[in-house]
């Protein structure tokens, strides 16, 4: 499942991870070490919507900012008729 988001782009993003050991100066100690650096990812959280894509009514990936800003118009629900 593609990780980007259809109204605004957003995707995956890369960075470090940093361990460190020691205590702090502030502490008592003689200062923190960089234990080791590895590479992460963070990724963004990405929601199945129906929503209305040139006036219809269409499946798109969005990500939680867009869908809590409003940016998404969700087509209208059928109310189901009891006979």
């Amino acid at each position: 499942m593609s990780l980007v988001c259809d109204i605004c782009g957003k995707r995956p993003s890369t960075g470090n991870r940093i361990s460190r050991r020691g205590m702090a100066k502030k502490k008592g100690g003689v200062g923190k070490k960089i234990g080791g650096i590895s590479r992460r990812w963070w990724k963004p959280n990405i929601q199945k919507v129906r929503a209305m894509i040139d006036g219809k009514p269409a499946r798109i990936r969005v990500c939680t900012g867009c869908l809590g800003a409003g940016k998404v118009i969700k087509p209208p629900v059928k109310l189901k008729v009891k006979a």
